[in-house]
């Protein structure tokens, strides 16, 4: 058994690093989400609602972003139509604990993982703002490609980006690097 635990211990030391971080990022996050009241929008679905309306205003859209009427979600409304709306699952967090989750199971020098770490948050939800922007557009002009754009193709988008930023972070900046 002892031989089995020192040949896979640097795959046992990934999982571990990976499941704890995880683990404790998501329990963090939950306990925030769990303060606000069943009707209030957290702060960064919010930034991300704001954000959304900010950039399609930069291109001179007709674009409103509020919350919804007793609901913790956000209305966006283009063209005086409502159009979709932003839920707190929209907001890339997850996705973002997930990022860090396998940066630092794959660390490198602290430095250099803490800025990474910051570069990928950073990367993840300026992308994940202008893919709720690009797909309040889309979803206006092609409603009856709504699960093709929100279900398979925006997903993969963001997933695949944050891949590639594995990827990179594994064969350029962690310890494992070449």
């Amino acid at each position: 058994m002892r031989k089995y635990l020192v040949q896979f211990k640097p795959f046992l030391i990934f999982i571990g690093t990976f499941f704890a971080a995880y683990i404790i990022l998501t329990v963090v996050y939950k306990f925030y989400l769990n303060s606000l009241r069943p009707d209030e929008v957290d702060a960064v679905t919010n930034w991300v609602g704001h954000n959304v309306e900010q950039l399609l205003l930069m291109f001179n859209y007709d674009i409103k972003v509020q919350q919804g009427f007793a609901s913790p979600w956000l209305e966006v409304w283009f063209n005086n139509k409502y159009g979709v709306r932003i839920v707190e699952g929209c907001n890339a967090v997850s996705v973002i604990i997930l990022f860090i989750s396998f940066v630092l199971a794959f660390s490198g020098k602290l430095k250099v993982t803490l800025l990474y770490i910051l570069f990928g948050i950073v990367f993840i939800y300026i992308l994940n703002v202008a893919r709720i922007a690009l797909l309040t557009v889309l979803l206006f002009h092609y409603p009856e490609k709504s699960h093709l754009l929100h279900g398979v193709l925006f997903p993969l988008i963001i997933y695949g980006s944050v891949f590639i930023l594995w990827v990179f972070w594994v064969n350029k900046f962690s310890k494992y690097a070449k």
